[in-house]
C-alpha cells in the first residue's frame, strides 16, 4: 500500500533541534538523491544544512550541474523557478514553502509589463529601439517576455555587462522590476540622470510625457526591495562621524543616494569577496540583508574586522525568513517516503521563452 504524504501541519509544532535531528538523517537516507541550495539571505538554522550557498543563479547553476534528483532551494519562489527552467527535464525543484515570495518581484507582473510595453509602442517603435531587461528577481512570466522580444535577464553582479549588450542592440532599455539596480548600473556607466525615467504602471503612459519617454536612454520600472529601501544616506553620515575609518559598501539595490556615498557598491558575492579579503582590522558598514551581515560579521571577526548593519531598524527578507527548519524538516522526510510536495515547475510554452532572455545572458557574461 502506498503511503500518503505527510502533511506540514505534523511539523508546526516541532521545535528546531527535533527537526534539525530529522534533517540531518533524512540528508544522509538521500544521499546525493537531493542537493539543498542556500541564498546568503537565508536564516542562519537553515543556511547551515546548504550543500551549495551563494546568489540565485549561481545556485541553479550548481544544482543544473549536479548528480541530483531532487533541488531544494531554500530561498524565495522565482529562485526555484530559475533552478526549474535550467535544470535537466528529469530533475525536480522544490520550494519548502510555497509562501516564500519576493516584494520586488510582485511589483511587475505580466499584465502591466505588457500594458507598458503597448502604450510605449504607441509612442516609439519598440520592437526596433527598446530592449526589455528583467532583473532575475522577477517571476517566470516576465522572463518570457523579454525572451519573446529579444530581450535578455540581467543579475546584480553582471548589470553592466547586460546593459552594454542591450545598448549594442537597440537605443534604449526597459528595466524591471528594480529602478535601483537600473539607475545605479546606469549612472556608473556614464548615463545621466534626466535619461534615466521611472515608469509609474499606476498611471496612464508610466505617468511620463512622450518627449519624455523619447529622450529616455533606460525606462525604470517603479519597483524595489523592501530590505534595501530601508538604508539612508543619514545611516552612513552618523555612522562616520563616531567611526571615520569606516568603508562603506552597498548592495546596488539600494538607493542612488545611498549608494553615492559608499565606497563600494556591488552583489552579495561582490560584499562577500571585498569585505573577505579586505586587510585585518578594518571596520565595514554594509547595506544589504541582515543574516548575510551577521554572518559575515561572526566569519571576520577573528581578523579583527568589525562588520556593521547599515540600519538601526532590523532589515531582513521577509518572505526568505518563512524557510525554516520545519519546513526543510518536512519536505525532506517526504522524498525519503517517496513523496514529492511543493516541487516548482514552469510550464511551456513559457519555460522556453524564459530559458532563451537567461540563456542571452549566459552568452554574454
Amino acid at each position: 500500500m502506498t503511503t500518503l504524504a505527510r502533511p506540514i501541519q505534523d511539523y508546526a509544532l516541532l521545535d528546531d533541534s527535533e527537526c534539525e535531528e530529522r534533517i540531518v538523517l533524512a540528508k544522509k537516507k538521500l544521499g546525493r538523491r537531493c542537493v539543498i541550495l542556500g541564498h546568503h539571505y537565508q536564516r542562519d538554522e537553515v543556511f547551515k544544512f546548504a550543500d551549495f550557498s551563494g546568489d540565485s543563479l549561481k545556485l541553479s547553476r550548481n544544482a543544473a550541474k549536479s548528480e541530483a534528483d531532487y533541488i531544494v532551494f531554500c530561498g524565495v519562489h522565482f529562485m526555484a523557478e530559475v533552478a526549474d527552467i535550467l535544470s535537466r527535464p528529469e530533475q525536480i525543484a522544490i520550494l519548502p514553502d510555497l509562501a516564500a515570495g519576493c516584494s520586488m518581484a510582485d511589483m511587475a507582473n505580466e499584465s502591466n509589463v505588457q500594458k507598458c510595453w503597448d502604450e510605449l509602442a504607441a509612442i516609439i517603435d519598440v520592437e526596433s529601439t527598446v530592449t526589455p531587461i528583467t532583473y532575475i528577481n522577477s517571476a517566470a512570466d516576465l522572463k518570457a517576455f523579454c525572451g519573446q522580444h529579444e530581450g535578455i535577464v540581467c543579475t546584480s553582479s553582471n548589470a553592466k555587462k547586460i546593459l552594454e549588450w542591450s545598448f549594442s542592440k537597440r537605443e534604449k532599455v526597459l528595466f524591471f522590476p528594480d529602478q535601483h539596480l537600473g539607475r545605479n548600473t546606469g549612472f556608473d556607466m556614464g548615463i545621466p540622470l534626466e535619461e534615466m525615467v521611472l515608469w509609474d504602471f499606476r498611471k496612464p503612459q508610466g505617468g511620463l510625457t512622450v518627449e519624455q519617454i523619447k529622450k529616455a536612454k533606460i525606462i525604470l520600472w517603479s519597483g524595489f526591495c523592501s530590505v534595501h529601501q530601508v538604508f539612508q544616506p543619514e545611516h552612513i553620515d552618523d555612522f562616520l562621524k563616531r567611526y571615520p575609518e569606516t568603508k562603506v559598501i552597498a548592495h546596488p539595490e539600494a538607493s542612488y543616494e545611498v549608494c553615492r556615498k559608499a565606497d563600494y557598491i556591488g552583489s552579495t558575492e561582490t560584499i562577500l569577496k571585498i569585505v573577505k579579503e579586505a586587510e585585518p582590522d578594518t571596520r565595514w558598514l554594509v547595506a544589504t540583508e541582515l543574516n548575510l551581515v551577521n554572518r559575515l560579521h561572526e566569519e571576520c571577526k577573528d581578523q579583527g574586522k568589525n562588520v556593521h548593519f547599515m540600519s538601526s531598524t532590523v532589515s531582513m527578507c521577509s518572505t526568505m525568513f518563512r524557510t525554516d527548519p520545519q519546513h526543510l524538516a518536512w519536505v525532506l522526510e517526504n522524498l525519503v517516503a517517496g513523496h514529492v510536495v511543493n516541487q516548482v515547475t514552469v510550464q511551456e510554452p513559457k519555460a522556453a521563452l524564459a530559458k532563451r532572455a537567461l540563456d542571452n545572458m549566459l552568452s554574454v557574461v
